[in-house]
């Protein structure tokens, strides 16, 4: 996984006030921290962490951090946790994770299906996507961008689970007997019945049940 350069500058002062300033000037919150370290409040340029992730190729990003526009030597990071507004979709926040190039970390790598299921052309199958993400430890630079699936050739009924995924240079933390993929019979739907089919059988339930009503008290009269 490549590495890309981010540049971040000193922030001081917290709260809903500060990061509001932040963000009118075109800049991002965010917190650096590590194992022994203490966090560090930091501020990144909105436009170019937008333009980082969108040239990413996943979701786990390692930066070379930048502070003050100087090298700091080591700072390697991880993209952690990125919270975006729920309905504009733009950053409010980023945690940045201290991470060692030589030190094994845990990550979630998205699983991406490709290919359409014998099941579903030729059958009218219905194909389930139900892991979408699997949990991998291995070194920062084997971090896969995701894991690709090939469905061409399940039919009804057969699955693609964890153990059947391969991954470079990672081990695979996710449960082995975890669906990740099926292909499931269709959905029979009962056919609904016309609205006059339906009007005509309610106006014969109350003929229905006085005739049986007469039928009974001609046969008790009879006894």
């Amino acid at each position: 996984m490549a590495i890309v350069v981010l540049k971040s500058a000193l922030r001081e002062g917290v709260g809903k006030g500060v990061a509001r300033k932040l963000r009118v000037a075109g800049s991002i919150p965010a917190v650096y921290y590590g194992r022994g370290e203490q966090p560090i409040p930091l501020s990144v340029q909105s436009r170019e962490l937008e333009g980082i992730l969108h040239a990413a190729a996943g979701s786990n990003v390692i930066v070379d951090l930048q502070v003050g526009g100087g090298d700091v030597t080591e700072r390697k990071a991880i993209l952690r946790e990125i919270q975006r507004h729920p309905v504009r979709g733009d950053i409010l926040h980023v945690d940045l994770q201290h991470i060692s190039l030589t030190e094994k970390i845990t990550v979630e790598v998205e699983v991406q299906l490709t290919g359409t299921p014998v099941g579903v052309k030729d059958e009218g199958g219905i194909l389930e996507h139900l892991l979408r993400e699997v949990e991998l430890e291995c070194l920062p630079t084997d971090i896969p961008s995701h894991i690709t699936v090939d469905v061409t050739h399940l039919t009804i009924g057969e699955s693609v689970h964890v153990s059947d995924l391969k991954v470079e240079n990672a081990e695979i933390l996710t449960e082995a007997e975890r669906t990740v993929a099926t292909v499931v019979p269709p959905t029979v739907l009962e056919e609904a019945k016309p609205a006059e089919e339906a009007e005509a059988e309610a106006a014969a339930e109350p003929e229905l049940v006085t005739k049986a009503k007469e039928e009974d008290e001609a046969e008790g009269k009879e006894g």
